[in-house]
């Protein structure tokens, strides 16, 4: 993306299209299917486009779009349902900036006292 940001997934819901960067292949299946459940959720409640990914620090971040003409999309209900996922899959989201900053911008990461 031209902001610095990179996109691991998202879903479409005027194409009805999921799409997941092949870059990240590496995300085990199981996170995999998790995301994917997420984004297709997320468009078939509220519309529009929505897209998962990470900042140049690592962090992950999730953003809708919708077209113009599309009166039926739920602006309201997309920052709440943003919100919610981001409260219930916190751990998730967690993971996934801890592996972006592992294995893309090969960061080390201390070890807490085991």
């Amino acid at each position: 993306m031209s902001d610095g940001k990179v996109v691991l997934c998202g879903a479409n819901a005027y194409e009805k299209k999921y799409y997941f960067n092949k870059d990240f292949r590496g995300i085990p299946q199981s996170i995999q299917d998790e995301l994917h459940i997420i984004c297709v959720l997320f468009t078939e409640e509220i519309g529009g486009i929505f897209t998962i990914a990470f900042e140049e620090s690592g962090d992950v971040v999730m953003e809708t779009d919708f077209a113009e003409d599309d009166y039926l999309y739920d602006e309201i209900g997309s920052g709440l349902m943003v919100r919610e996922v981001r409260r219930n899959r916190q751990e998730l989201f967690e993971a996934l900036r801890l592996y972006y900053k592992v294995f893309v911008l090969h960061e080390s990461i201390p070890l807490e006292n085991a």
